[in-house]
């Protein structure tokens, strides 16, 4: 369910304008939420009765949500991109 440091090493360079230390951009931040919410999908393929990781997933389903609104108000094509790059949206 979780990833490793070199998985997440790997989208902090892909979506922080390869710096590795540029984890608090807002596309770094949506890319990493969708990579764990991509984790606790195959989780619940398993595990269909987990009610309590289900909550854990809405909050974090909330936050990435937030954040794309606010990446949409500041910049529109930071956030086209992000969502191409993704595939978040058809």
């Amino acid at each position: 369910m979780h990833y490793n440091a070199e998985q997440k090493s790997k989208i902090i360079l892909k979506f922080g304008f390869n710096n590795i230390k540029n984890t608090g951009i807002t596309e770094v931040q949506v890319a990493l939420l969708t990579q764990r919410i991509n984790a606790l999908k195959s989780h619940f393929n398993k595990h269909k009765q987990d009610h309590h990781s289900r909550r854990g997933l809405l909050h974090i389903v909330t936050r990435r949500r937030k954040l794309l609104k606010y990446l949409k108000k500041s910049s529109v094509l930071r956030y086209n991109n992000l969502i191409e790059s993704l595939a978040l949206r058809h």
